[in-house]
């Protein structure tokens, strides 16, 4: 849903409000204290009133939208603006576009971000990539850049250095989940925790799965159809193996990060995953916005 189609759609706050009541409750308020049904609506204060409890309550209770002293109505906004920016958007950016203070925006897209986590029920079947990347750190020096007069040292990429671990897995023409293996754990990135994810994530009877060389993933070949490229010998496609569908998510996150927010920190780096993943999985869907809208009142 776009701005236009947005403002058009929710002109007032009481206009945002049914829309949410529409989705929370369909034609039958529910009391979120004692979950009563005899209610009364208190039409003036857009609330409703529990006849049992004798609470009064909105239907942004319980909500991401609870205790916000910001109109729905640029709550929308913010939520539209980021489904619509195919790499993200900053803080400041959306702050400038609505006229907002930038802690207030940042705290409103973390919430949002939070109802983007990915429900893990469903697992990845068919063909299945599986790779690894390295987020943050300084700009690494390329080969072909350096001077032979230059005693400066090429900077050292993905492990042995401080920055962090994201595994992600995903399914051709599918969905893709993403996991922080974070390095204040002290955890070796090895097979056991390769395994771990693989076996949260992916039906084992019907997957083949696609890696790289990386000596973690070889005991696969044990227990699940296993195919791998060589990207230290420069193979990256050998007929049906490769790992180009997983790396070109791990370029558009990338982009974002560099171009958009610059800089993460390894606490909320999973929030800024969910977010990614959740435009992905989400991206040929004609309804993203009701079901972002729905994850936040649900």
């Amino acid at each position: 849903m776009n701005i236009l189609e947005l403002v058009n759609k929710f002109p007032t706050q009481e206009s945002c409000i049914k829309h949410l009541e529409q989705i929370r409750w369909s034609d039958k308020p529910k009391c979120v204290y004692c979950e009563s049904e005899s209610t009364n609506p208190l039409v003036a204060e857009l609330r409703h009133h529990c006849n049992g409890c004798r609470k009064s309550f909105s239907v942004t209770v319980g909500t991401i939208f609870h205790n916000s002293h910001v109109e729905l109505q640029k709550w929308f906004l913010v939520m539209s603006l980021m489904l619509n920016a195919r790499k993200g958007l900053s803080a400041y950016q959306i702050s400038r576009d609505l006229g907002m203070r930038r802690p207030t925006v940042w705290s409103m897209m973390h919430r949002i971000r939070k109802a983007m986590a990915t429900n893990q029920a469903e697992l990845l079947s068919g063909v299945v990539e599986m790779d690894e990347t390295y987020i943050g750190g300084k700009p690494r020096r390329r080969n072909k850049d350096k001077d032979d007069n230059d005693n400066f040292p090429t900077i050292k990429r993905g492990r042995g250095t401080d920055k962090e671990c994201v595994i992600g897995i995903i399914e051709r023409g599918g969905k893709v989940r993403t996991e922080h293996h974070s390095k204040k754990d002290n955890k070796k990135l090895n097979f056991k925790s390769l395994r771990d994810i693989v076996l949260k994530n992916v039906d084992m009877f019907s997957t083949t799965l696609m890696t790289d060389d990386f000596k973690g993933y070889k005991p696969f070949k044990g227990i699940i159809p296993h195919h791998t490229v060589n990207h230290s010998r420069k193979e990256y496609v050998n007929g049906i193996s490769h790992t180009n569908t997983i790396e070109s998510f791990w370029a558009i996150f990338k982009r974002g990060i560099k171009g958009q927010f610059h800089f993460v920190s390894p606490k909320y780096l999973s929030r800024y995953l969910d977010e990614f993943c959740w435009r992905f999985n989400n991206k040929d869907s004609d309804f993203m916005f009701e079901k972002l809208l729905t994850n936040c009142i649900k």
